[in-house]
């Protein structure tokens, strides 16, 4: 795949470049812990906030309605109420959210794919962060000039 200059994270994270800002504002927003879950959940039916929430562990009440609120003020999901008693509210990704979906699959199936060699790396880094700490100067790969730098 070729890229021009306009196309490089390079161009893309200049102070020059205009669009900089919103693309830093866009990477925080959906690149939280939660947004991007909560995407791809929606991307395989519309979902009312207790189904959600119940299909997301580790979220709190209050976590899913901010996160629901974001997405919907960037345009990524949107909210219906239906007029019924007891209320109900479906939330369902947009035309736009559909747009990011592949990436956050892409993501998912990558984070799958390779979790095993993530944590070795993390146990290994806590590892020596640990030897470090507790000046293990025996260890042979173990350089501790740098963690004094």
């Amino acid at each position: 795949m070729s890229t021009t200059d306009a196309d490089t994270m390079e161009h893309i994270c200049s102070s020059r470049n205009h669009g900089t800002e919103i693309v830093r504002d866009t990477f925080a927003k959906i690149g939280d812990k939660w947004s991007l879950l909560i995407l791809g959940m929606l991307d395989e039916a519309p979902q009312r906030f207790t189904a959600l929430r119940n299909s997301i562990p580790g979220i709190s009440h209050r976590m899913l309605t901010l996160t629901l609120r974001n997405l919907e003020r960037d345009g990524l999901i949107s909210r219906e109420v239906f007029a019924e008693v007891p209320p109900r509210v479906e939330y369902r990704v947009t035309e736009l959210g559909t747009t990011i979906i592949p990436a956050v699959r892409a993501m998912a199936i990558w984070a799958l794919e390779n979790s095993d060699q993530i944590q070795a790396n993390r146990a290994r880094y806590d590892d020596r962060l640990d030897r470090q700490l507790l000046g293990d100067r025996s260890h042979p790969h173990l350089d501790l000039g740098e963690a004094r730098r």
